[in-house]
């Protein structure tokens, strides 16, 4: 009987040990700083100060946030005149692909980069920066994938379409001291590059994990 009872005592303490390791491990809210954008040409798109490509990987894999990636797989606009990449070539682990021209179109877009993707869209923003939705499943989409009681951070190719994609949601009624823009994956060096582009002109799109927008199933707005 002693014996049964050690035993379980010794479980139980096992148990409790790890619990407080795993615990301990996890980042804690209280280290995150508050949004702050940062100055220079890198903050007029919106790119955070105090996390952003130099950093992130102190922020992943946290369960209180999700991680967006506002890139398409291949993007119509001609990025590589301005230094960056149309295709989707590579991506941060843990993040996920949500394509920010097919939530609305993007706005403000360098000239040398054309007028980028033209298609269907869930919402078109108005003059005034508010934003109409085309389909009934709009908010729904946008509550799906970027969920209030979470921190959101995003990513795109240079930081723009992050920025966008923030704007919107803050006008949507986001909280913008839960949303962060940390930059652009080109110029992020980290450990968790996780390479899409094999070759001179082939990309593994398999490993991305893309959401993509089926729009012939869903409801439009009279």
């Amino acid at each position: 009987m002693k014996k049964k009872i050690i035993i379980a005592i010794f479980i139980l303490l096992t148990f409790a040990i790890g619990l407080v390791i795993g615990t301990s491990m996890q980042p804690s809210l209280s280290k995150l700083p508050k949004p702050e954008v940062t100055g220079g040409q890198r903050g007029t798109l919106g790119i955070d100060k105090n996390i952003n490509e130099e950093n992130i990987d102190k922020y992943l894999g946290r369960k209180d946030s999700v991680y967006r990636d506002m890139r398409m797989l291949k993007d119509p606009g001609n990025y590589e005149a301005i230094g960056g990449d149309s295709y989707l070539s590579g991506f941060i682990k843990g993040f996920e692909v949500v394509p920010f021209p097919l939530i609305t179109k993007p706005k403000g877009l360098p000239e040398e980069v054309g007028e980028g993707y033209t298609g269907k869209t869930l919402f078109t923003e108005n003059e005034d920066g508010t934003y109409k939705a085309n389909y009934e499943e709009s908010i729904k989409f946008l509550e799906y994938y970027f969920p209030k009681d979470k921190y959101i951070f995003l990513i795109c190719g240079g930081g723009g379409y992050a920025g966008m994609t923030k704007k919107l949601l803050v006008s949507l009624g986001w909280d913008k001291d839960k949303i962060y823009n940390i930059g652009g994956y080109w110029s992020y060096d980290g450990k968790n590059k996780v390479q899409v582009k094999n070759g001179k002109d082939t990309y593994d799109f398999w490993k991305v994990p893309y959401h993509d927008i089926n729009f012939e199933s869903l409801k439009e707005v009279n």
